[in-house]
């Protein structure tokens, strides 16, 4: 098992938390989710080679690493991810 810290732009609140933590344990491999919202980071333990997928959702979800670029589409997706997220928190 692999546990990896994974820092990220674009994290603004306990909304984007939420759905953070609800779309990456949707992945198989995926065993634990935590964000930290101060720190910008991802904290996620994993089974096997599923990285990039990790990546990859939450580029899509508008979370980019922070050493990706990060350009207006990406934050507007994050600003939806946020609402859902908050929403979800109701």
């Amino acid at each position: 098992m692999t546990t990896e810290k994974i820092i990220i732009a674009n994290l603004k609140c306990s909304g984007c938390a939420t759905t953070i933590k609800n779309d990456l344990s949707k992945i198989k491999g995926v065993t634990d989710v935590s964000v930290d919202v101060e720190n910008d980071a991802v904290n996620v333990s994993y089974e096997g080679q599923i990285r990039e997928a990790i990546v990859e959702k939450l580029h899509d979800l508008g979370y980019p690493e922070a050493t990706e670029k990060n350009g207006l589409l990406l934050q507007l997706k994050s600003y939806t991810s946020c609402m859902l997220g908050k929403i979800q928190n109701l």
